[in-house]
């Protein structure tokens, strides 16, 4: 029963944790990021964020963005399965809100808008024009995911400290 509890915990930790370190990057891009980017002319802030879409595909970035999705998977089946228990709640409200609100709108909405991008040709007068969406939009959809994870990870972390739940 100990190594379960300490699996518990570990997963626990490292799910609050990833939920913490992918809104501090997400809140960095909320906050300054595009609003550097803004600031460039549209080529240069296209290029510049074509290239950012390129290399945020790694370990380190896809370690902590999809390890935290695959624990909130776990962590979620666990609080179902351990519902009566004190902090399931917390564990399938954090879970979920960082599987929908921060990885599905990931998916569904800033993928696409990445996508988009890419093909878009940094110089041309219709770059320029889907660069003004995507400022828009890729940062609004930013912000939901930014606040998605920040509770999540509140959330998680308050499930963490209670002992009861583990």
């Amino acid at each position: 029963m100990a190594t379960v509890d300490h699996l518990s915990f570990a997963l626990k930790l490292f799910a609050a944790l990833g939920c913490g370190l992918i809104a501090g990057v997400f809140f960095a891009f909320s906050t300054f990021v595009m609003k550097a980017l803004a600031q460039q002319p549209p080529a240069q802030g296209i290029a510049t964020m074509q290239s950012i879409n390129v290399t945020v595909i790694n370990p380190w970035f896809m370690t902590a963005f999809l390890g935290t999705a695959v624990a909130c998977i776990f962590l979620a089946i666990f609080s179902l399965l351990k519902w009566h228990q004190p902090g399931a709640a917390y564990l399938l409200v954090g879970s979920l809100l960082y599987l929908v609100g921060t990885f599905g709108v990931t998916i569904a909405f800033n993928v696409p808008l990445n996508d988009a991008l890419a093909l878009a040709k940094p110089d041309s007068t219709e770059g320029a024009e889907l660069w003004a969406k995507y400022l828009t939009n890729w940062t609004l959809w930013n912000h939901v995911r930014t606040v998605a994870a920040l509770v999540a990870a509140v959330l998680l972390t308050i499930a963490l400290c209670d002992r009861a739940a583990q």
